[in-house]
């Protein structure tokens, strides 16, 4: 598999690369601002860590609990079909470790050698942002969700800048990013009829009301009730401490 993506697409691939590293040359190669900037796009989809936590912290609220679930699941789609199933099956090795194009190697090294693992095909940054991306896209109205995939463009484009992938691996990310992300939508989906079928065991109808921003709002309130009854218990005790006190004075003569 990996011979034949070589072969049939090195047209493709290198031209491509070739004209993104002429352009990372021309302005300023490994200490300029563009290199900067797609080193820090890569840095965000490293794992997925950055988008686990994202979905992580959506589950938190009622309003965005779908939307968490669905980026987790198809966070876990993105890892089984390109991690775990694709890459091992393809087994592309990086293009700077392409021992039959010494050019890759050495455009690699220009624009800093970033450190990436062995196995290339798909992409899995582009993999986990096209997932993260598609379920908000899924479950967020579409006005404004589209505006989430400009993400996934920069994070392919960030990958082939530094040369850690070839433009087929790219490809290929954003279509497995795509199945996980649907996925995940259904995933989503199922996991809230679930926890509302079963609405009345504790730990379902728990994770169903929980809100952090509830949970903030009960914490600032509670100590202000207390200080209002504690004003109110004083107000209502003075007056009778005061008749008490009127009532044992003997009268005067």
């Amino acid at each position: 598999m990996a011979a034949w993506l070589d072969s049939v697409f090195f047209s493709f691939d290198y031209g491509i690369l070739n004209a993104i590293h002429k352009f990372a040359m021309a302005t300023g190669g490994p200490n300029s601002f563009f290199t900067w900037f797609m080193r820090f796009i890569s840095l965000l989809g490293e794992e997925g860590i950055c988008l686990i936590v994202t979905g992580a912290l959506l589950c938190l609220f009622k309003k965005t609990r779908k939307v968490g679930f669905a980026v987790l699941g198809a966070m876990f789609c993105s890892a089984i079909i390109t991690n775990i199933t694709l890459k091992p099956l393809v087994l592309r090795t990086r293009p700077f470790n392409n021992t039959e194009v010494e050019a890759f190697r050495v455009w690699w090294e220009e624009i800093g050698a970033t450190h990436a693992g062995a196995k290339s095909f798909p992409s899995g940054h582009t993999s986990s942002a096209m997932a993260a991306m598609g379920a908000l896209f899924l479950t967020l109205p579409k006005k404004y969700s589209w505006t989430s995939f400009i993400f996934v463009l920069l994070t392919g484009l960030s990958r082939m800048y530094l040369m850690v992938h070839y433009p087929t691996d790219i490809i290929g990310g954003i279509l497995a990013g795509a199945l996980s992300a649907v996925g995940g939508y259904f995933i989503a989906m199922g996991l809230l009829a679930l926890l509302r079928h079963h609405e009345k065991l504790k730990f379902c109808g728990a994770l169903l009301r929980f809100d952090l921003i509830e949970l903030c709002r009960r914490g600032k309130t509670v100590p202000a009730q207390k200080e209002r009854e504690s004003i109110q218990i004083a107000q209502t005790t003075q007056p009778n401490q005061t008749e008490q006190t009127t009532e044992s004075t003997p009268d005067e003569k």
